[in-house]
């Protein structure tokens, strides 16, 4: 599920910037690991070349939104498995272009996609993947002090970047799970004692 919903805010940030800045052959945006772009050097020389490097950097579980007791209702039958882990994703969009004011519009720009934009459901998006229910982004602002960890973490020089807390992305087993019918009457029976006291 991780990698579907990566792959959907990549489509959704390209589809963004090709509509701002005009349809390219090359993506704008891409998913893909920004430390090892950064080992490698390589920086896009053409200003219209993608630019926009998407990583996924941490994965939190969501306690809070967990049901701990793993029984869930589908339509006229009651499902009980182990609970799903609800994770929330910390994706880092970083430009990579030799052009510092280019890089500074485009960080811009993945800025204003998902706040025209932050939040996607099945029924609003039909490519989101059925097993996604909905994915929620929000800002993140981190202080200096995390911004030089995590760079530091990434082995590299700070590029323009932005980073965001995708909210519930569901991983589950669907064949770890035990099916029974709804419980819809309750029956009870008036049990008569009969007896002699003494």
């Amino acid at each position: 599920m991780i990698s579907k919903a990566l792959s959907f805010i990549e489509e959704q940030t390209d589809l963004y910037l090709q509509g701002l800045l005009g349809a390219s052959t090359q993506k704008y945006a891409v998913l893909g690991n920004i430390a090892r772009i950064v080992d490698s050097g390589e920086g896009s020389e053409t200003e219209d070349a993608s630019g926009v490097i998407i990583t996924l950097v941490n994965i939190e579980e969501d306690l809070i939104s967990k049901n701990p007791d793993g029984v869930y209702r589908n339509v006229d039958q009651v499902v009980k498995t182990n609970p799903k882990i609800l994770v929330n994703l910390y994706v880092l969009f970083s430009v990579n272009l030799n052009t510092y004011t280019t890089a500074l519009s485009r960080i811009s720009n993945v800025i204003q996609c998902f706040q025209s934009t932050n939040y996607f459901t099945q029924a609003s998006f039909p490519s989101l993947d059925p097993g996604i229910e909905k994915l929620h982004l929000e800002l993140y602002t981190m202080n200096f002090e995390q911004v030089n960890h995590l760079w530091s973490t990434l082995g590299g020089k700070y590029l323009p970047s932005v980073l965001y807390k995708m909210r519930m992305v569901v991983i589950a087993d669907e064949a770890n799970q035990v099916g029974g019918g709804l419980i819809r009457e309750i029956q009870m029976e008036k049990n008569v004692l009969s007896g002699t006291l003494n």
